[in-house]
């Protein structure tokens, strides 16, 4: 059985949200652990991302 146009966008779009780190947050929230607000999640993703060593060469 064929899933529809509506599934098809749906799955779509989860796979987007996925691969471009738009659900860290949900991702992040659905472990168990003390709970971050958005805020200071995106903000210690951000330092953990960029505290180390940044160059090409």
């Amino acid at each position: 059985m064929m899933a529809g146009p509506a599934q098809f966008l749906r799955t779509a779009w989860t796979v987007l949200r996925e691969v471009s780190g738009d659900a860290a947050y949900e991702n992040y929230a659905a472990r168990d652990q003390p709970l971050l607000d958005r805020e200071a999640f995106y903000l210690s993703e951000l330092e953990r991302r960029w505290s180390g060593v940044n160059r090409c060469c």
